[in-house]
């Protein structure tokens, strides 16, 4: 793939401008245009660059072992807890405002992050975004604290449970679907996607198997964190929100074993789906473990900024 692919491969799964994704590569702005229409080529280093953040952004099917397991090292070491977080506002507060932008944008909000941040904190009523679009924006933000709430009152003893997983979708999708909290009742497939999702009528047993397996943790957290997602995202229990509630489990996840939570980031969409299907219907877990260890770093990241 030439460097101008990657370039227009980068802006379409991003959706960045080209002032946007030529600040992501430290050039001038000049400099990516003359790139874009072949007026001049990228040096060695840019061409570097170039391709690291077309594998961050679009995904690479190959992952060097011993970066994931230092990206993993890295991600492991940060450690955090419910109570550090609930007792800094600031930090919920900027968690709360990340992780509801993300998700929701990943799953085709138009909201900006100022949008959100109006709606959730200021509950502002804005004429230019959909009524679905800031409701979405408002129940996350309240299933993320009612699920806090769970996991600071139970302490050790916090377990991801089917009620969970319920009581989380029907704070998510409230208002939104006419099931919320309901198990889908029809088989469905993803648009675009390889991957033979569970028949409606397995539901409830997949589910069980689900919770079997986060309820043992293992040694490698992240593997852990990776398997269980994947495994969530098949079973696709609900006829919606299934995207957003696998990720806040995620979350769940991570705080209850004394980690930073990933943020998946909206312009890594792409490849976080690459990495769902190639674990799904290969089998191959190392592209999606990096891309949470990495979603970890990041959140530790804006976390400490």
């Amino acid at each position: 793939m030439t460097y101008l692919e990657q370039l227009q491969n980068i802006l379409k799964a991003t959706g960045w401008t080209q002032e946007q994704l030529a600040r992501e590569l430290a050039v001038s702005f000049p400099a990516l245009n003359a790139w874009l229409r072949e007026r001049s080529s990228p040096r060695p280093k840019a061409l570097t660059r170039i391709d690291n953040l077309y594998t961050l952004t679009v995904g690479s099917a190959e992952v060097d072992s011993c970066e994931l397991l230092e990206t993993k090292e890295i991600a492991t070491g940060n450690a955090y807890s419910v109570k550090e977080l609930l007792d800094s506002k600031e930090s919920l507060d900027k968690l709360t405002l990340y992780l509801t932008y993300h998700t929701n944008t990943i799953e085709g909000s138009t909201m900006t992050m100022s949008d959100v941040e109006d709606v959730i904190f200021d509950n502002k009523v804005l004429s230019n975004r959909t009524l679905i679009e800031q409701t979405e924006a408002k129940n996350h933000q309240a299933a993320l604290y009612w699920l806090l709430d769970q996991i600071s009152e139970s302490g050790k003893h916090f377990s991801i449970t089917e009620e969970l997983i319920l009581g989380i979708h029907t704070r998510l999708m409230n208002g939104i679907i006419s099931n919320p909290g309901k198990y889908r009742n029809h088989n469905v497939r993803i648009l675009g996607a390889h991957v033979n999702l569970v028949n409606w009528q397995k539901i409830p047993e997949k589910l069980k198997e689900y919770i079997g397996e986060v309820s043992n943790p293992e040694d490698d957290v992240i593997s852990l964190l990776a398997g269980s997602h994947a495994k969530f995202e098949q079973i696709h229990p609900f006829s919606d929100g299934n995207g957003r509630t696998g990720r806040i489990l995620l979350l769940a996840q991570a705080l209850s074993a004394g980690l930073v939570p990933p943020l998946v980031l909206r312009e890594r969409k792409i490849a976080y789906y690459k990495y769902l299907e190639m674990a799904q219907s290969e089998e191959k877990f190392d592209p999606l473990e990096l891309f949470v260890a990495q979603s970890m770093i990041k959140c530790a990241e804006i976390l400490t900024t």
